[in-house]
């Protein structure tokens, strides 16, 4: 029961317009108290009090339910609404006006969303005020209704705030375990993969076609797994974990990638213009796991009419890594969701992957303080890594 009222308390004062309403109630009407209480059956709370009148109410406070006229609003769900308590027939010689005082007053009722009854909002004064009065009367009415409005909207928030908190929960848990997930696949895929490797080496020839396809699948398998575990370190706030050192021989590596790519796609050209001796403070694997995703992302919707191009340039203190294909132009409001997780053209079909390579190669491109871009026009796509170089590397 105390926690339901304390959170009755504390929707109340959460809604902003509280205390300018009583305010403006008691410019309104001329009266020293107003306010909101929440109301049982068996109890009355103040929720937000205006006290000009020394009462010492605060919110929370308690008064005994049958002492109030709010015991009476809540059964028969109507204001009451006295401007004289001695010129009323009704009220002069009730108990609730000789043990608090007044003799004006009004209580309105409020409700939640649901239609049930909440409390009521009340005002008093030890003087006469004319209440009654259809302007009065129906200002506080609408006051009144104003309230109960924003106790729905609250708690149509608070159930909204709820269900968000809940679904973070329940995301980072989703993250958590694919984690884990793969992280304990690694160790039988490697298994796998290092029994393809010797099979290769052993199997007779009328084998190794299935052979090679088991062994390009599960590199596949690798890559998938190393793309969502990057994507979940990085939306656990763990970001793209960088492993830098000098290198002063990028190249090597880089063709590596491009020489993986080439036998996975023979049938693709792939022509890179790669500089001698080209020095730089990175993480290598991260730059080649990016250039190979931005390979993969060319071949995969370039015209296959049209060598894909890669190209390195280091001047001006700067490094960049491009990667071009032709194909028709990528529209513009399109090309802003290139780089959001999961993001797949509309043409994507099922051999494409998850659809984070290209959120994975801006994360590296931003761990390594740097950008990657895109420029699309009808005659080429071309998306570049450019970071500034950090110094002078020894050889």
């Amino acid at each position: 029961m105390q926690q339901t009222l304390d959170a009755d308390i504390a929707t109340i004062a959460k809604i902003s317009a509280v205390p300018t309403i009583l305010e403006a109630v008691a410019e309104l009407t001329g009266l020293g108290f107003v306010g909101i209480a929440r109301v049982t059956p068996t109890s009355w709370h103040a929720c937000a009090v205006l006290d000009k009148l020394g009462y010492g109410l605060e919110p929370g406070s308690e008064l005994d339910i049958s002492t109030t006229l709010c015991q009476e609003v809540q059964h028969t769900r109507c204001a009451v609404i006295i401007d004289s308590v001695s010129e009323s027939e009704q009220y002069r010689d009730h108990h609730t006006p000789r043990i608090y005082g007044f003799e004006s007053y009004f209580s309105i009722p409020l409700y939640r969303p649901s239609g049930e009854y909440f409390g009521s909002l009340c005002g008093l004064h030890r003087e006469k005020a004319e209440l009654n009065k259809t302007a009065t009367r129906n200002t506080l009415m609408l006051f009144a209704d104003l309230i109960s409005r924003q106790l729905a909207s609250e708690v149509v928030l608070d159930e909204a705030q709820a269900a968000l908190s809940d679904e973070m929960k329940t995301a980072k848990l989703r993250e958590q375990f694919i984690a884990m997930l793969g992280h304990d696949i690694r160790t039988p895929l490697s298994t796998i993969m290092n029994g393809t490797e010797i099979l290769r080496l052993r199997a007779p020839e009328s084998l190794k076609p299935l052979l090679d396809t088991m062994h390009r699948s599960s590199h596949r398998i690798a890559s998938l797994i190393d793309d969502v575990t990057d994507f979940t370190r990085g939306r656990m706030g763990g970001g793209i974990s960088l492993n830098l050192l000098h290198e002063s021989h990028l190249e090597t590596s880089l063709q590596q990638a491009i020489a993986e790519l080439q036998s996975v796609f023979p049938q693709r050209q792939i022509v890179a213009e790669l500089p001698q001796g080209i020095a730089l403070f990175c993480d290598a694997p991260r730059l080649v796991q990016l250039l190979s995703n931005l390979l993969k992302n060319a071949i995969i919707h370039g015209s296959p009419a049209a060598p894909v191009q890669v190209e390195v340039q280091q001047a001006n203190g700067m490094f960049e890594l491009s990667v071009r294909n032709s194909g028709p132009a990528i529209p513009e409001e399109k090309q802003a969701q290139l780089f959001k997780p999961f993001w797949r053209s509309d043409n994507a079909t099922g051999g494409q992957g998850l659809g984070l390579g290209l959120f994975i190669a801006s994360e590296i491109a931003i761990s390594h303080g740097g950008v990657l871009e895109v420029i699309s026009t009808d005659d080429a796509t071309t998306f570049t890594y450019r970071a500034r170089i950090a110094g002078p590397v020894q050889a």
